[in-house]
């Protein structure tokens, strides 16, 4: 549409009435905002008014079925905002041209404008809060195709954000539920949430609606912005904690939910954490938590908010105060995965590197509830496991009283058993648990060794991992150091044989030559230890090692084992 058709408007402004009179100020609107997409000056102040044509075109589309015959304030408005976005027009075409006379006065004269935009969109708000806009007469804008362009997927947000700003119930839960579906489809309508004034504000806004669906379904669409990093302190500068903790409190269930996800999200950044607890939120939280009745998919949000908050010390220690620990170590006992596995995430969190709290993890049961999950006599899932696993680790491996501790539960038993019997990825983390375990104490080797490790240790050896060999390799090399453990290894001909093959130069275990020699220096300080080692068929390899001098250790295995009355032996055989 070009100016001569916004000239020609005064020719037929007194022709049009009602709905026509509507549909043309909506043709208006868009020539103008094709026309502000080519405009290169003043890019602020045309963006402004750019915001507030699309704010007007929304809504007069969504009356577009009105008669404006039967409300004269709407006509009347109607008739204002033609004759603004015709006087918007000349000064478009005045920059576009750059046929402007002065900077200073086209800026006053923009400024002017948008205030006169803004007023219209003001007044349009309070004539359909007086129920103009219904179910009966709003057109629905449909949402824009896969691949559609920006300002199309922008005019759909800004339709919405009009419904949900000025419709009657029905439609604002409806335009709440297009709204969701199109963040959850396509992420680059998250962005223009956020780019569209308001829209932001609204949903914050509806989050305290005493109507259940609305509050349920803003915080939905909430949650899904706060997935985005660079979107969270969108959310925060809009003031949406406070009313996400009131749902908190007095919200629907699912309510709670989303609000307890959309807080988990946003508490990732330590910085809101002070924010949720100045709102009383680490009270609603523990009453969640503590509450028997609730169920997993909100206690499980709840505890990984509170996982988050705990990172700063002193909400940390009013949590410990409010008994927070006893309640989580019974919250571990749970049938919910989502419940067990966030209250092993906090307990985690909340006893890291804080030996007071972890001693009352102890004493408050914490070992027993983590091992019961361990036990392969309950029905827990692999990743429940894994992450019950590691609890034991990251806790209880810091000191040789807890290590007691956890080995007087059997906590060794139920090790070897994943070792030997349990899914790949338990399996691993276990020999990995198992090789620091080795790490602690004597007193742990001696158990270790008694109840059957060397041997699960020694299949290790040939792990196609270069890091589980090296692990395996490592945590034997120390276990053999223990008299009673080396006696019982030696014993064991297919242990050793594997042993010394793997010396081999050819078998590709140059990674781990330097700890396959200490095991047999170890084995060394028996008899029955070098006896089987020289009379091995396999005994060559330590020569061949020593002579391509890959390890300085081969050399001093070799000068021990010649010492004495073996020296004839080995020469027969490294000779023959």
């Amino acid at each position: 549409m070009g100016g001569e058709e916004f000239a020609g408007e005064s020719n037929t402004a007194e022709a049009l009435t009602g709905a026509s009179r509507l549909r043309r100020a909506v043709e208006l609107i868009c020539s103008l905002l094709s026309l502000s997409h080519s405009i290169k000056v003043f890019a602020g102040k045309w963006k402004l008014i750019r915001n507030k044509l699309e704010e007007l075109h929304s809504g007069l589309i969504a009356a577009d079925n009105c008669d404006s015959g039967e409300n004269p304030s709407l006509s009347r408005l109607v008739s204002s905002i033609v004759a603004t976005v015709k006087e918007c027009d000349d000064l478009g075409r005045r920059c576009v041209d750059f046929s402007y006379s002065g900077k200073l006065l086209m800026q006053s004269d923009l400024d002017v404008a948008f205030a006169k935009l803004d007023g219209h969109a003001k007044k349009l708000s309070e004539i359909y809060k007086t129920g103009i806009l219904t179910n009966g007469y709003a057109l629905v804008v449909s949402k824009p195709s896969l691949g559609a362009s920006k300002e199309d997927v922008r005019f759909y947000v800004r339709d919405l954000l009009t419904r949900m700003k000025i419709g009657d119930l029905d439609m604002k839960k409806q335009a709440l539920r297009n709204l969701l579906e199109v963040v959850v489809e396509d992420g680059k309508y998250v962005k223009v949430v956020v780019d569209v004034g308001d829209v932001v504000h609204v949903l914050v806004s509806f989050l305290g609606s005493t109507e259940v669906e609305i509050q349920e379904e803003s915080a939905k669409v909430v949650c899904v912005v706060a997935g985005f990093d660079s979107y969270k302190g969108v959310l925060v500068g809009a003031g949406v904690i406070a009313p996400l903790i009131r749902v908190l409190d007095c919200g629907s269930e699912l309510g709670k939910v989303w609000a307890a996800r959309c807080l988990m999200k946003l508490t990732e950044n330590s910085e809101n954490a002070w924010s949720v607890s100045a709102h009383g939120g680490v009270t609603a939280l523990l009453k969640i938590c503590g509450n028997e009745d609730c169920k997993g998919d909100l206690v499980g949000p709840a505890c990984g908010v509170l996982r988050n908050l705990v990172g700063v010390e002193e909400i940390k220690r009013f949590v410990v105060e409010e008994g927070a620990v006893t309640m989580f170590i019974r919250l571990v006992r749970s049938k919910e995965e989502a419940i067990l596995v966030n209250s092993i995430g906090f307990i985690q969190n909340i006893a890291s590197g804080d030996e007071l709290v972890r001693q009352m993890v102890i004493r408050e049961g914490g070992i027993r509830a983590l091992l019961r999950v361990l036990d392969p006599k309950w029905s827990y899932s692999s990743k429940s496991r894994e992450i019950a696993m590691r609890a034991v680790e990251n806790l209880f491996f810091s000191s040789s009283s807890s290590v007691s501790v956890l080995m007087s539960y059997s906590f060794v038993d139920q090790l070897l058993c994943y070792i030997r019997n349990g899914e790949v990825s338990i399996q691993e983390l276990s020999l990995k648990v198992a090789f620091r375990l080795c790490g602690t104490s004597e007193e742990a080797k001696k158990v270790m060794g008694d109840a059957g490790f060397m041997p699960e240790f020694v299949k290790f050896l040939n792990a196609k991992s270069f890091e589980i060999r090296e692990m395996a390799a490592e945590a034997l090399s120390g276990m053999v150091k223990v008299p009673r453990n080396r006696k019982r290894f030696v014993q064991d001909d297919h242990n050793m044989a594997l042993l010394l093959q793997l010396l081999d130069p050819e078998e590709g275990n140059s990674g781990n030559i330097k700890f396959l020699i200490s095991i047999l220096m170890s084995l060394t300080s028996c008899n029955s230890g070098r006896k089987k080692i020289v009379s091995s068929g396999y005994a060559k390899n330590i020569e061949k090692l020593a002579e391509a001098e890959v390890s300085s250790d081969a050399k001093r295995l070799v000068r021990k084992l010649s010492s004495n009355r073996f020296r004839n032996m080995l020469s027969g055989i490294w000779h023959s």
